[in-house]
């Protein structure tokens, strides 16, 4: 199971009670925030997000929209006492930009900050259960989106069954992989019979601040939970593209076309107090849509 929660959903200004984009991810063993608004401390404490149990933080680009609360929550969890490690990943400027407040602040902090420079597509970090790779977007400077990838689980055995055919616990394990078992007879015993099929393994993108952009589309293809901005409603098509944002109806088109099972969709225009006609116009093109709302939490199970 995978689960989002969302801290902020707004555009470049806070307006009508929301605030700069952050959300949280959590497995059964880890939590990780995507980017760091102003704010996100607050509403962290507000959707009861623990901040010592986050291990990873994303930025996806310095706007600062996107990580200007990043700097108080850094500073929060060194006042809290935590010690275990945390990894920060984001544009090599953003070593430069905390190392040097820390500077001038004088301020040491109680753990370890370990930061990794994006600088290209790929694999960034692997976790037990999780694999988190990074794609760039066209953005009005250097973004990246998140792919977050449960690992491939393993066959369970029916200990029973396998018991019945005297196949031995120390191939266990080759079962769990998907192999058949041969005895001494020479009988080949068919890993269907004495094993059941793993629990399914789930994803979430997270497009970030980008224009319609279809070379996105191959990046999170067939993915459980697509994040896409959608600053503007689809009669500001031209408006988008000068700003180096995405409509509904093109956060919509990049969903269908890369058929995605969810579309969740965010990063409000600060000029529109309610947001029922930007889920209109999106589920007319993919109906499966949601509205990134703070608070909400989507499990992907």
């Amino acid at each position: 199971m995978l689960a989002l929660t969302i801290l902020g959903n707004n555009s470049a200004v806070p307006a009508f009670g929301r605030h700069p984009t952050a959300q949280v991810l959590q497995t059964l063993d880890d939590t990780y925030l995507i980017d760091c608004g102003e704010g996100t401390q607050m509403q962290m404490a507000k959707y009861k997000i623990r901040r010592a149990k986050i291990s990873r933080i994303f930025i996806s680009h310095l706007h600062g929209d996107h990580y200007f609360g990043l700097m108080g929550l850094l500073t929060s969890m060194s006042l809290l006492g935590r010690t275990q490690d945390l990894h920060l990943y984001g544009s090599p400027a953003l070593e430069e930009i905390v190392l040097s407040q820390f500077k001038v602040a004088a301020a040491h902090l109680s753990y370890n900050l370990i930061f990794h420079p994006l600088v290209e597509e790929g694999i960034i970090a692997e976790d037990k259960t999780i694999t988190i790779s990074c794609f760039k977007v066209t953005h009005r400077i250097e973004c990246f989106g998140f792919l977050f990838k449960q690992k491939k689980k393993l066959r369970s055995v029916d200990a029973q069954r396998a018991k019945s055919y005297e196949i031995p616990k120390s191939f266990y394990s080759k079962l769990q992989q998907g192999e058949d078992y041969t005895n001494k007879q020479g009988t080949i015993i068919p890993n269907i019979e004495v094993t059941h099929e793993p629990t399914p393994s789930f994803s979430y993108a997270y497009s970030a601040d980008t224009i319609y952009d279809e070379r996105i589309i191959d990046k999170v293809r067939g993915v459980d939970l697509l994040y896409h901005e959608s600053t503007y409603l689809k009669a500001f098509e031209e408006r988008a593209l000068m700003h180096f944002h995405s409509t509904t109806v093109q956060a919509a088109t990049i969903a269908t076309k890369a058929e995605v099972k969810k579309l969740l969709i965010g990063h409000f225009s600060s000029k529109y107090e309610t947001l029922d006609e930007y889920l209109a116009e999106t589920c007319e093109v993919f109906p499966n849509t949601e509205l990134a709302l703070e608070g909400s939490c989507f499990k992907i199970q």
